[in-house]
């Protein structure tokens, strides 16, 4: 099926959708409340459509997938539009991270385009998310409620007014008291039926932000969170119960399936109070429809590429949910442009175009963030690279050895036709803008830092290394036990515990982020360029750049 036809099939759908509910009846007072809840998660400021599309069943062969163009601002706009029309009661809402992490055009501007393009399309509600907090508590404030930037000023097209839809955060508090930072629920009424939305993200926030953006606030238990909030809404008259949580789970099915669902959103789920009837996730990046627990929960990919279709049946007695079903449904290219968000893309552009164009350099092939069995990626090796060239001389730091973080790399540099890179792509690699930091670490430290990599077994966050330094680890033994020392070298001489070297890592792992807290030994730090900057030199420096081969880390069990 073409996306055009996809298209047209949409469109049919939802005209068939629409005369159905014109269909008269001679006891409407007694049928169901219709309503339609419209999701997104983990959009993180892709005004425009991502470069990665998204991978789909083959509807010629189900037994295949490909990755299809999807995505963007304009065309999800329609899409919600087309979604809404002719039902009678639709909210559209979203799981969090909105911003965070965002291609340049967004957050050149400290995400405010996203902002007004939510706003513009008419979300209603969302989750706070743990990169909502990337920038603190102070600055999602301003989100909210607008103003201009307290150190780069008002630098968009127009004054910035915050966000028309609302955040919610039931379980992120004022460290030492108990108020919300925002609120933690709020109740929209449809057709006289109260339906309460409860927004929140991961207890783990903390954990996965930096140390200076957690300061002053309590990331506490999901679902015991949520479960104190019922007794009060019941009290209010609420029997339709909402969640919208910035945490997920792992499926192995399609984007409308949920076989062998793993991860924290099905304990999560388990332990919530019978009063909650729908789950809208995000956070993993993954698209499911699951029923858990007899709850319908569902997620919708990430960087706009799906809108979640949750179609709801209230009892106009009891005011309780009686039906929920869910379809994830692709953010197609083919759909029509919206003329609002065009504009609103337009005027940034301008603004952008001059940083945003700038030349790196040539790649003779596209440089992936995906890990090979030993958790390297191409892309990595070149970041670590190019952060440890920006560091090695004397007066830069005297690097020896660079690392960096896998989730602070968002995506691949892809390969035009003739191979240029620019800025703008640069920085979509690397989003966050962490300066570098050169510390003195210990033989011992390094690898009490390494080890650290499987702070969550399942889940193992492989740090990404520099050329010249090499190891072997064996995931199988046990914690503290998996790196092999006796692999670990440097320029083909063996890591001595005892001896001083000096590593390259960004702020964020400076400060112990992604729990690797042996980086916090380090002394006699130097302060670097930021990472984008850093890769941008490189590419200049060594273009036309290939990939390197991924050969520094050992996986003992392949």
């Amino acid at each position: 099926m073409s996306r055009l036809d996809r298209f047209a099939a949409a469109c049919l759908l939802t005209c068939i959708a629409a005369a159905s509910l014109l269909t008269p009846s001679a006891s409407a007072e007694d049928e169901p409340v219709s309503l339609r809840i419209l999701a997104i998660n983990d959009f993180h400021g892709n005004l425009k459509p991502p470069s990665s599309g998204i991978r789909i069943a083959d509807p010629a062969d189900p037994t295949r997938t490909s990755v299809v163009p999807a995505g963007g601002a304009e065309h999800m706009a329609s899409l919600v539009k087309l979604l809404s029309d002719g039902q009678p009661n639709t909210i559209f809402v979203a799981a969090g991270d909105l911003i965070g992490a965002s291609p340049l055009l967004s957050a050149m501007f400290h995400d405010e385009p996203t902002i007004e393009s939510m706003s513009q399309m008419g979300l209603a509600l969302s989750a706070v998310g743990n990169h909502e907090f990337d920038e603190g508590k102070d600055e999602l404030l301003r989100m909210q409620n607008g103003g201009c930037h307290p150190t780069d000023g008002c630098r968009g097209p127009q004054p910035f007014t915050g966000a028309t839809f609302h955040y919610l955060a039931a379980s992120t508090f004022l460290k030492g008291t108990d108020k919300t930072v925002f609120p933690p629920y709020e109740i929209r009424t449809f057709e006289d039926i109260p339906v309460a939305f409860i927004g929140l993200t991961l207890k783990g926030t903390a954990g996965i932000i930096s140390p200076a953006s957690s300061a002053g606030l309590d990331f506490r238990n999901e679902a015991e969170s949520i479960n104190a909030l019922i007794p009060e809404l019941k009290a209010k008259g609420v029997q339709a119960i909402v969640v919208l949580i910035h945490e997920g789970g792992w499926p192995s099915g399609g984007m409308n399936e949920c076989p062998g669902l793993s991860g924290p959103i099905v304990d999560i789920v388990k332990d919530l109070d019978s009063a909650v009837d729908i789950v809208i996730s995000g956070h993993t990046h993954q698209a499911y429809v699951c029923t858990i627990d007899k709850r319908l929960v569902t997620s919708g990919d990430k960087f706009g590429t799906l809108v979640t279709t949750i179609d709801v049946k209230l009892d106009r007695t009891t005011r309780d949910v009686i039906s929920a079903t869910a379809t994830n449904m692709v953010v197609d290219t083919a759909l029509p442009k919206d003329a609002a968000q065009t504009a609103l893309i337009a005027s940034y552009e301008t603004l952008a175009a001059p940083l945003a164009n700038q030349p790196a350099g040539v790649i003779t092939q596209p440089l992936s963030r995906l890990p090979n069995a030993s958790g390297e990626s191409a892309l990595g090796d070149v970041i670590a690279d190019a952060q440890l060239a920006a560091t090695s001389a004397a007066a830069k730091g005297g690097a020896v050895i660079a690392m960096t973080n896998p989730g602070g790399i968002r995506t691949d540099l892809a390969r035009r036709d003739d191979g240029a890179v620019s800025y703008a792509d640069v920085f979509a690699s690397q989003p966050f803008r962490n300066q570098l930091m050169t510390l003195t670490l210990s033989g011992a430290d390094i690898k009490a830092a390494l080890e650290q990599q499987w702070l969550d077994p399942a889940r193992p966050r492989i740090l990404q290394i520099s050329r010249g330094f090499t190891y072997a680890f064996d995931a199988k033994q046990p914690a503290g036990a998996r790196i092999d020392a006796a692999s670990m070298m440097l320029d083909g001489k063996r890591i001595d515990p005892t001896a001083s070297y000096r590593v390259t890592l960004n702020n964020y792992l400076a400060l112990g982020g992604d729990g690797f807290t042996a980086f916090k030994s380090g002394r006699d730090p130097v302060i670097g360029p930021y990472d984008d900057e850093a890769l941008f030199a490189y590419l200049k420096t060594n273009s036309p750049l290939s990939p390197p081969p991924r050969d520094r880390i050992v996986n003992k069990a392949q």
